[in-house]
């Protein structure tokens, strides 16, 4: 193919022409004084989807993740998460830089804390120990192979939380790809989240930005905390369009996203470089067990115009998107059976 087929992220879409035209024709106002008409669409829209009382804009789901859990704690709290969640593994310790929190790693196997594991890593009551405070769970998860949890997994660890005087947040980065894998409505799996960030740079297709959304009192206290890092934006309306386009037309779609990683990983499921990893549920992520190292795969791939992400020594990941269709994905899936099995 002469255009390279890119599967490094779904964060590399590129706005269409009805996108930026909707940026083009945005209304604003400056969003810091509560004057801008099309941040509060998106915020009253996100907010309505994931059934929450209200939401705010912030400049990325780092962001996202980060004001939600320095609103919800108090220096020296501890948080519970998986091993591999993108606040431990992707956010440069900003939970323990910023928050001043510290986090209870588990290693899960799945990505989700069962409610067992909640319940037993919950701190008693000793001037020695830190407060356990919050339970951060992820939706889909990244470094789990895209994998999706249903609303009742979620709940199970939620309710667990919640039983042992704990809030919950939801990094739902991906949440809309859960939705349509499980199709559930998002709002039934965060129904029992106390915050929950929403990215709109994904696979809904957006250039920048997420939305966090909670009751009304969490959510002024993470509105506090945007300010505080510098996410205040002025004229911001001018971005948050593409999020309200995005809504409006690439939802639906992600399960297109969904067929095409299924073409990818079915094809390599034959191929005798690499063992794929997926999820009882799986989404748009594919992940890759190479036998030789992954930077020689990815680096043979690459000559043959298909880009991954290298996540460890023999680990390759690749996402699909709007940016990349059924053949490009049955193009890039024998590309990378090929790569993976030259000794």
């Amino acid at each position: 193919m002469d255009t390279p087929v890119d599967l490094r992220s779904d964060t590399l879409t590129i706005p269409d022409s009805g996108m930026r035209a909707a940026i083009a024709a945005a209304d604003v106002g400056d969003d810091v004084w509560g004057e801008d008409p099309t941040v509060a669409l998106l915020e009253e829209r996100v907010a309505a989807l994931l059934g929450k009382a209200a939401a705010v804009y912030v400049p990325s789901g780092t962001m996202g993740n980060l004001t939600s859990v320095a609103a919800q704690t108090r220096p020296g709290d501890e948080v519970i998460l998986d091993s591999e969640s993108h606040i431990v593994q992707y956010e440069v310790g900003g939970a323990a830089a910023v928050a001043g929190v510290q986090l209870h790693v588990l290693d899960t196997g799945t990505g989700l804390p069962s409610a067992a594991s909640v319940r037993a890593s919950v701190r008693e009551a000793n001037i020695h120990h830190p407060v356990t405070r919050l339970l951060c769970v992820e939706n889909t998860h990244n470094r789990r192979g895209g994998a999706a949890f249903t609303a009742e997994q979620i709940d199970g660890a939620a309710i667990a939380a919640r039983e042992s005087g704990l809030r919950v947040h939801c990094d739902g980065a991906r949440l809309l790809n859960a939705a349509t894998a499980t199709a559930t409505p998002a709002s039934r799996l965060v129904e029992r989240c106390d915050t929950v960030s929403l990215c709109l740079s994904k696979g809904l297709g957006a250039p920048v930005g997420s939305v966090v959304s909670g009751d009304a009192d969490v959510i002024a206290e993470v509105r506090r905390w945007r300010k505080r890092l510098g996410g205040g934006m002025r004229q911001a309306g001018v971005i948050a369009a593409a999020g309200v386009y995005a809504l409006d037309h690439n939802v639906e779609r992600l399960a297109d996203d969904h067929a095409n990683a299924a073409v990818i990983a079915d094809r390599l499921r034959d191929c005798d470089g690499c063992i794929v990893l997926r999820p009882d549920i799986p989404t748009n992520i594919v992940v890759l067990q190479t036998r030789d190292a992954a930077a020689q795969v990815a680096s043979r791939a690459t000559t043959e115009g298909v880009l991954v992400t290298r996540m460890g020594p023999n680990t390759l990941r690749c996402v699909t998107h709007l940016n990349v269709d059924r053949v490009q994905c049955e193009h890039a899936a024998g590309v990378l059976a090929r790569a993976a099995s030259t000794a």
